[in-house]
């Protein structure tokens, strides 16, 4: 959350000062968070802290930055464009949040989630094309590339919209075939 206060911060002087030292605390705050988004599960498990409500707050919080970032980094240079850019990512977005939860919580029910799968996490994601890694590489190019924000938007949202696709198409061919669904 810090970090999104930076990319604000930083849009903002950059336009008034040409000074791009927030720029790279901006930068700097988002690999922080990411890093240690990623440990922190990991520090939980190895501390037998780990709890369904951790894995809660965790992605609401991962959810929390990778609505901010993208809003903080338009609010400091804004365009028309780049607000529509922005509008439409935000929205895919909230389409792909809706589906991979969805998807998940029907794959806990029928009781091939996360502890069946032996994975670690509190409930199973299903993979696509775009995740952690590829959010976290087209975030910090949003913050490095300013300039190029509207373009980087459509592409990111454009690859996210054919991860929807690629998960709509795993669900139909996979979720017919429950017992639930014979």
């Amino acid at each position: 959350l810090v970090g999104s206060e930076m990319c604000i911060r930083d849009r903002v002087s950059t336009q008034s000062t040409g000074a791009f030292r927030w720029t790279r605390l901006g930068f700097v705050c988002w690999v922080l968070n990411r890093l240690l988004d990623g440990i922190d599960g990991t520090v939980a498990r190895k501390t037998n802290q780990q709890s369904d409500f951790g894995g809660y707050l965790d992605i609401i919080c991962d959810f929390t930055v990778y609505g901010l970032y993208p809003i903080g980094l338009v609010i400091g240079t804004p365009s028309t464009n780049a607000f529509i850019a922005l509008g439409f990512m935000e929205s895919v977005f909230f389409v792909n949040a809706a589906g991979l939860f969805y998807l998940s919580a029907i794959l806990e029910k029928i009781n091939a989630g996360a502890a069946k799968r032996g994975e670690l996490t509190t409930v199973t994601m299903p993979a696509g094309l775009i995740g952690g890694t590829e959010t976290m590489v087209f975030f910090g190019l949003f913050i490095i590339l300013p300039n190029y924000l509207a373009p980087l938007y459509y592409l990111f949202s454009s690859l996210v919209v054919l991860t929807i696709l690629q998960r709509l198409l795993w669900a139909y061919q996979n979720l017919q075939k429950t017992p639930e669904n014979k």
